[in-house]
């Protein structure tokens, strides 16, 4: 049993009120993509109650108010601040890391606010955030206030909550036309990877091209994200030159006081440091700043948007209301059971649907990819519960009857079935692409299944079978 009580709230006065209650034994879920796994590995001990904010009217908006502030609600998806036009105009680097955060079934769930709360020195959204001066507003039952995010961070996962607050705002001035910025992040690899390093840089410029104001925020390479102090100072006044970005970069070098892991040695983060800020301002310099962000980025995410379909008329809770109504593969059901288990467990355990597979149970692997209202989700890393009132589609529910999707028909003919364990997620997630993009290339068949690990490594029959199907008359 992961959880005892599972309480789904329509009101943030109700959320408060159950947080003012239980405290230390509560925790708000939103995505789930972290607070699920540390549950599962019982590093969160003695947490008992969840309280799901996920059906909460308005708040998953990103707006820009009167006064030039954006604001970005605590449901607030990745995929939502990367596929923002507001976000790209007057935050591009934010765009940029939300991007990067794991897959798009990642993405899909998890929320800035939660990356910001986690407060893993190398989580990629804090970084540009920190670049942009934002801050917080923290609310409880009965107080509310505002903390710099550069005050919110005390070390590694620490951060100034106490336990009956819920972050409720996230705001930054937005960007001037007279600043640029870019995230620049290292990885392991190219998805799914979290950071070895990551950057964000705003240069604002004065008329004459010289610099009025730096700031170059590094993450993974201290107990919390930095500001290289000494690069932004020395910055100040010049002109972007290549003496003046080569030493710029030398200082914000000198700034990190990384440590070694698995993932990359001191030494090398911090002449990555170097690389990565020296990058970062010849591409302001030269203003490419897009990166290799694409301008459409494949987000399986539904007509929806990643948004709830349905909102619930009252609160429900677990304890209370045994009964799970959700429709699943276009049957409407009723289940009396699986409440304190994973969306992918109970799928699997309580209702027989054995095509969707288990293959990490963290969301690394995607074998586990389902459609939930709409939209491509780990399974694994959705709580059973936050099923009641949605429509799930599984690989079971993929062909028309008989008729198999034109993906399956795809697989079969160009033989990207291997050992099959992984297949199930990729059609879903391949099914998802062709519905959200139409005909699709070869770049965003790979952006598709980013999420999605093929073990038998042969990712090229899976691919053609992709762009055969999401190209027939090609």
């Amino acid at each position: 049993m992961l959880w005892q009580s599972y309480h789904t709230v329509t009101s943030l006065e109700s959320a408060l009120q159950l947080l003012a209650q239980h405290r230390a034994a509560a925790r708000v879920i939103a995505g789930g993509t972290d607070l699920l796994i540390e549950l599962e590995r019982k590093i969160r001990k003695g947490v008992s109650v969840l309280i799901d904010i996920t059906r909460l009217p308005g708040m998953a908006d990103i707006t820009l108010d009167e006064h030039g502030w954006v604001h970005i609600a605590p449901l607030v998806t990745h995929n939502q601040v990367a596929g923002s036009a507001l976000i790209r105009q007057y935050a591009l680097p934010l765009a940029q890391a939300s991007w990067e955060v794991g897959a798009p079934q990642i993405r899909n769930r998890a929320t800035v606010a939660g990356n910001l709360i986690t407060a893993s020195p190398a989580n990629d959204t804090i970084t540009p955030l920190m670049a942009l001066n934002a801050q917080v507003t923290l609310r409880s039952a009965t107080a509310s206030r505002t903390v710099p995010l550069s005050a919110f961070y005390t070390g590694v996962r620490r951060n100034v909550m106490q336990a009956d607050e819920l972050l409720t705002d996230i705001a930054f001035p937005a960007l001037p036309d007279s600043a640029k910025g870019i995230f620049i992040k290292v990885g392991l690899r190219k998805a799914q990877a979290i950071s070895v390093i990551d950057v964000a840089v705003i240069v604002e410029f004065n008329p004459d091209q010289t610099i009025s104001c730096a700031r170059i925020t590094m993450g993974a390479v201290a107990p919390t994200i930095i500001h290289s102090l000494a690069a932004e100072a020395y910055l100040q006044g010049k002109a972007l030159t290549p003496e003046t970005i080569r030493e710029a970069a030398q200082f914000a070098a000198q700034s990190a006081k990384p440590i070694g892991d698995i993932r990359g040695t001191a030494d090398y983060r911090t002449e990555m440091i170097e690389v990565t800020v020296r990058r970062a301002l010849e591409a302001i310099q030269k203003g490419d700043t897009q990166g290799w962000m694409p301008d459409t980025p494949v987000m399986l995410w539904g007509e929806h948007h990643g948004n709830p379909a349905s909102r619930l008329a009252e609160n429900w809770l677990s304890d209370e209301h045994p009964a799970i109504e959700v429709v699943i593969n276009g049957k409407k059901l009723t289940v009396n059971s699986g409440h304190e288990k994973t969306l992918l467990r109970w799928l699997r355990e309580d209702l027989g649907l054995t095509g969707t597979k288990e293959g990490c149970a963290e969301g690394e692997c995607g074998a586990c990819t389902v459609w939930l209202d709409g939209a491509a989700v780990m399974s694994c890393l959705v709580p059973a519960p936050r099923a009641h009132h949605t429509e799930i589609v599984t690989v079971e529910g993929l062909a028309n009857g008989e008729e198999l999707h034109p993906l399956q028909s795809a697989f079969i003919e160009h033989a990207a079935v291997q050992c099959g364990y992984c297949t199930p997620g990729l059609l879903m997630s391949g099914a998802k692409m062709m519905e959200e993009c139409g005909q699709a290339d070869r770049w965003q068949c790979q952006q598709a299944i980013t999420g999605n690990l093929c073990r038998c490594t042969g990712y090229y029959k899976i691919l053609s079978a992709m762009q055969s199907a999401a190209n027939p008359q090609a």
